[in-house]
């Protein structure tokens, strides 16, 4: 029997816990506009790379299918293993579909992967069927599917957890890749017949893109997407720090670039923890970027925009570049260790400006006790007099793994039942309240932002001066609908 014509399905389930779908690539916020889950596909591309060839890539969310229709699914499919991207905010909802998979598709492998399955692992194991992907899973995934398939013993695989006589099994973590040109390009292909639009470039046909994974700095609080938590939480168990960066090479990155436009793709949006580190690196990619004429964006730190970085970008296409801020309080910002300082953000702003490159500043309510009504009332006057392309208000959330969650829990900050962290909305909701400022005052200060800034004469008109056409206007207004009000 060939092994590889086993079916193999990674699964997107449909939201059935009564909330909107959570966002599997970001992880900690609900979908405001559909994106493809690049981690995901690479991880389905390492499998054809094997050589399986009967994979299926359902995306319950975008199809907008309901419990109905997930139901109608299990009962016919007869899919081996199902992979399902598991983020803090989608747990909930998975572990509702976990249920239904055992209902209706009983001798399936369930296999949780991402920084939900890797922190709440415990609650992803509910029978022997079950196994947890912990961390980085390209390679773990690689090896397991040959093991299920095969039939063998998987038992002493790195990097998954499992129940053996009902007690948990966490086996050893496997090492980070090291090279990361050795993994294939993402499998693009199992989402062609999806149409993705990122309100920001308003340019289609749009995909994602890593060229990296990880950050080295030390924010206390930022878990910048869903597999760098996972990477992050599964490396500090063992190792008590993060993880080490790693790179692609340019020419790889500049082998990817070429195949996204034969394929036809117009837009990118890199979703690199940060994507500018220096010139060496920046300004060769820019040049590719520029050599196939792509509409992309990305975001980095401020004190990573020099002139010649600026001007690259300026030139090469980018639409936007996502600068977190948080603050402009040098205080605050030297106390969440962001390793900037107030005058490297005006400083970065008016290079990229100089050379008309799109800024939108990433504002974060509550990353310290040092925030206050005053403090947050001063960052959103001094942002909105920047004039910036577009700002984005979150409050903080204390994500295990992160040195700000250890601060929250042991100054009793976090106001939850338990006293704990449970997932939130970041866009909406707090469970944080320092003694000064309670969730419920954050939770008012980022709807007045919101509100104050979208709904001011010069973000309304500046905005209408960059729509080409009305239905990109429509779809514009959709996705502020979305934000604002869910």
């Amino acid at each position: 029997m060939d092994i590889t014509s086993n079916n193999i399905t990674f699964l997107i389930p449909p939201a059935i816990d009564g909330n909107p779908p959570a966002e599997r690539t970001s992880g900690c916020t609900r979908v405001v506009y559909a994106t493809p889950n690049i981690y995901e596909l690479t991880v389905a591309a390492v499998l054809e790379e094997k050589g399986y060839k009967n994979i299926q890539y359902k995306d319950f969310v975008y199809d907008k299918g309901t419990r109905e229709d997930l139901i109608n699914f299990l009962k016919k499919d007869k899919s081996l293993i199902y992979y399902i991207w598991t983020v803090n905010l989608s747990l909930e909802n998975d572990l509702l579909v976990l249920e239904l998979i055992r209902q209706y598709s009983p001798g399936t492998f369930v296999v949780f992967l991402g920084p939900g399955a890797t922190f709440y692992t415990k609650k992803c194991l509910k029978s022997e069927w079950d196994i947890v992907v912990r961390g980085e899973p390209d390679l773990t995934v690689g090896e397991l599917t040959d093991a299920l398939s095969n039939n063998s013993d998987w038992s002493s695989i790195e990097g998954i957890s499992f129940l053996k006589d009902g007690k948990i099994v966490n086996n050893k973590p496997r090492a980070l890749i090291k090279d990361l040109d050795t993994l294939p390009f993402p499998a693009r292909h199992f989402v062609k017949d999806k149409t993705y639009r990122n309100p920001k470039l308003k340019v289609t046909p749009y995909t994602t893109m890593v060229t990296s994974r990880n950050c080295p700095y030390k924010c206390i609080y930022c878990v910048p997407s869903s597999l760098t938590f996972a990477r992050e939480i599964e490396y500090r168990n063992e190792n008590n720090k993060k993880p080490p960066i790693s790179f692609r090479s340019v020419e790889s990155v500049g082998e990817e670039l070429k195949l996204l436009h034969e394929q036809g793709y117009k837009a990118i949006g890199f979703m690199d923890d940060e994507f500018i580190w220096n010139e060496k690196r920046t300004l060769p990619i820019c040049e590719l970027l520029k050599k196939y004429d792509f509409k992309w964006g990305c975001q980095a730190r401020v004190d990573a925009i020099t002139e010649n970085t600026a001007k690259a970008l300026g030139e090469s296409g980018c639409l936007y570049v996502d600068l977190g801020v948080e603050s402009f309080n040098d205080e605050i910002l030297k106390y969440i260790k962001k390793g900037i300082t107030s005058e490297q953000i005006y400083e970065s702003i008016r290079l990229l400006k100089k050379y008309k490159v799109p800024v939108k500043l990433n504002i974060l309510i509550g990353t310290s006790p040092l925030e206050t009504r005053e403090t947050l009332k001063d960052t959103l006057r001094k942002a909105k007099k920047l004039k910036v392309d577009q700002i984005m208000f979150n409050i903080v959330s204390p994500f295990p793994g992160t040195e700000f969650y250890q601060m929250a829990k042991d100054n009793g900050w976090i106001e939850t039942p338990t006293g704990d962290y449970i997932p939130t909305d970041v866009q909406r909701t707090s469970i944080l309240s320092y003694p000064h400022l309670s969730a419920k005052e954050m939770e008012k200060i980022l709807y007045r932002s919101n509100l104050q800034y979208f709904f001011s004469p010069y973000f309304i008109f500046s905005q209408m001066k960059r729509f080409k056409s009305w239905k990109e206007f429509t779809y514009a207004l959709k996705v502020l609908k979305n934000k604002l009000f869910g």
